[in-house]
């Protein structure tokens, strides 16, 4: 056993960066910047895998994911398997030899999967873990308020989120910034946070930290998938949570509330402090430069919206062409 042992550390040891046979795993355009920093940094990316192709949009256009276009753009050998268990699927990936795997906003996979690869498969996950385990991490750090998030490589294990964290990197979240303006600059964070974690593992400088014990003397908040319900403007809410709803769902999939019978998408809005109070839900506006909506302690006021059947427009350029039914 500690020949084995012996051989496996020596053979770990002999890797050098470039050398390192990296199978890549994503789908959305968040990925792409990882995929891109690994590409650009001269790492050997021997095989991109994504997600099938799918119809989407009014049309049911076949369309193709973020990642499988910057692969076939690079020339990257590419798999889009309909399922990770699938025979076929497993032989393919296991030709490809790999001695890593990184999985960055993919779904999860088999432990046939993560566990096969001398290295491992590590993950870039949007959040100081273990706060934020779950699908939406950037949504639920600006919905709840944070001042500061980051980015985390772990490896992967059974449970989702719980592996050995290898490197974080914190920053700050403005107190105007939506999910998507935190997204773009969180991917090109995490992008190189990757490439400075796979060169650590290839020199063996990494000391990987268990998360057990990280946290343990706070509260640890979750971000579960966002459904149509969180979506949903509550206005008896106070009116600094109404506002980092609509900041944590902007630009996608978008809070929303109702506007004479019509749904009405919020992207952008301010936050307005009231001496008098007015009764919660009730709409303001001169129809000419404002839409306001009150809340439990004060106004929300409309900067960026999109009427069902409209496109997104900022609140006066709406009010020059709608026409209140009152």
């Amino acid at each position: 056993m500690q020949i084995v042992s012996l051989l496996f550390y020596i053979y770990l040891m002999a890797k050098n960066f470039n050398e390192l046979r990296i199978v890549f795993m994503g789908t959305p355009e968040f990925a792409v910047a990882s995929l891109d920093a690994l590409v650009q940094s001269g790492a050997l990316v021997v095989g991109v895998i994504t997600a099938p192709d799918k119809p989407a949009g009014r049309g049911m256009k076949v369309t193709e994911s973020a990642v499988k276009k910057y692969a076939v753009e690079k020339n990257l050998l590419l798999l889009q398997p309909e399922r990770l268990k699938a025979p076929d699927f497993i032989e393919a990936l296991a030709a490809l030899q790999a001695d890593l795997q990184v999985v960055v906003a993919f779904r999860m996979l088999p432990e046939i999967v993560w566990n096969t690869p001398p290295f491992g498969t590590l993950n870039v996950h949007g959040s100081l873990l273990p706060q934020y385990r779950g699908a939406a991490p950037i949504n639920w750090a600006v919905i709840n308020g944070e001042k500061e998030t980051g980015v985390t490589t772990f490896r992967l294990k059974h449970e989702i989120d719980t592996g050995d964290i290898l490197l974080q990197e914190a920053f700050s979240i403005g107190e105007n910034e939506t999910a998507g303006e935190v997204h773009d600059r969180m991917k090109e964070i995490g992008a190189a946070l990757l490439v400075k974690t796979v060169k650590g593992i290839a020199e063996g400088t990494l000391k990987e930290q268990p998360q057990t014990g990280i946290g343990d003397k706070t509260t640890l908040r979750h971000a579960p998938k966002i459904f149509t319900d969180t979506c949903r403007i509550d206005w008896n809410q106070p009116t600094a949570e109404i506002f980092n709803l609509i900041r944590g769902l902007s630009p996608f999939p978008a809070a929303f509330t109702e506007l004479e019978g019509r749904t009405l998408k919020i992207f952008r809005a301010k936050k307005i402090e009231l001496s008098a109070q007015v009764p919660p839900g009730i709409m303001q506006t001169d129809q000419k430069t404002y839409i306001h909506f009150a809340t439990a302690d004060g106004l929300i006021s409309l900067l960026e919206l999109q009427l069902e059947g409209k496109k997104r427009m900022d609140v006066e350029d709406f009010l020059r062409g709608y026409r209140f039914n009152t």
